[in-house]
């Protein structure tokens, strides 16, 4: 009885979703919400205008290897589909139904580059300053122990630190790094943070990517592993991150942020984190 409504920001619609749902949580309009995206959009339309503004890689010799993000022949991205959806709770709530607590929600923020219809700033300044909002809503300081905050309801201090990105890295020639750009205006000391690429695996599956990458971050809470980024066989030098490259990695995640990004500037970020009663 709640709010319900669809969202349409391009690649950054889930993280959008996810962030709207948390805040009617915690401005108590709802006691849950079941959020994400979705997308079908491998239709000759929707691969003919992919085409016609040069975003896809045109690699059909070899389609396993084509989605390569950060490597220095990347050459656009491939398109994928699916679905991912989380239900998204007040600690309340969740505690008085007995729901097992997979992970928390710690925050989020959305903006705009205004900037460029398809480009993103080389500069990385929206991206950068979406960043900084999520981490401020969540609590959470990029350089310094900082806090989190369950939704609705407060808790004492816990130390956190991001040490986990789940990065948009679609595997373009410009969008790849204007992402590293801006991770690196936010995050002055990057040596304890590994970055992954969920599409080098299954594609860029637009509406859908960010709530298939929330999933990808929440399973690397909760299981300690980190799945690789394929495809990186001559790495782009100025990227200077761990970025899982071609094996999984175990790495305890503290602070995890899924980044995701679309077509007219959108950009959006989520901070999650494991649950600590």
């Amino acid at each position: 009885m709640g709010p319900n409504y669809s969202i349409s920001t391009a690649c950054a619609t889930s993280n959008y979703c996810f962030y709207a749902a948390a805040n009617h949580i915690r401005r108590g309009e709802a006691d849950m919400m079941i959020a994400g995206g979705t997308e079908a959009a491998i239709i000759p339309i929707g691969l003919g205008g992919f085409v016609a503004c040069r975003a896809l890689s045109q690699r059909n010799d070899d389609p396993k290897t084509a989605s390569r993000p950060w490597d220095k022949d990347r050459d656009g991205f491939v398109m994928g589909e699916g679905a991912g959806v989380l239900v998204m709770e007040s600690l309340e709530h969740a505690m008085k139904r007995g729901a097992p607590i997979i992970a928390e929600y710690l925050g989020g923020a959305v903006n705009c580059d205004a900037y460029h219809m398809t480009d993103p700033r080389a500069d990385g300044l929206g991206v950068s300053s979406c960043i900084e909002r999520s981490l401020e809503d969540a609590g959470v300081s990029p350089e310094e122990a900082g806090h989190g905050l369950i939704i609705e309801t407060p808790r004492e201090e816990l130390e956190t630190k991001v040490n986990y990105i789940n990065a948009h890295a679609t595997s373009t020639i410009a969008g790849d790094l204007a992402e590293i750009n801006a991770i690196k205006k936010v995050f002055k000391n990057t040596s304890g943070i590994k970055i992954n690429a969920t599409k080098s695996m299954i594609g860029h599956c637009l509406g859908a990517a960010g709530g298939l990458e929330a999933i990808a971050s929440v399973k690397a809470i909760t299981t300690g592993w980190l799945h690789p980024s394929i495809n990186q066989f001559n790495p782009e030098p100025s990227v200077e991150f761990d970025t899982v490259a071609n094996m999984k990695q175990q790495h305890e995640v503290n602070v995890a942020i899924s980044n995701s990004f679309g077509f007219g500037g959108h950009n959006s970020v989520v901070v999650f984190s494991a649950f600590k009663p």
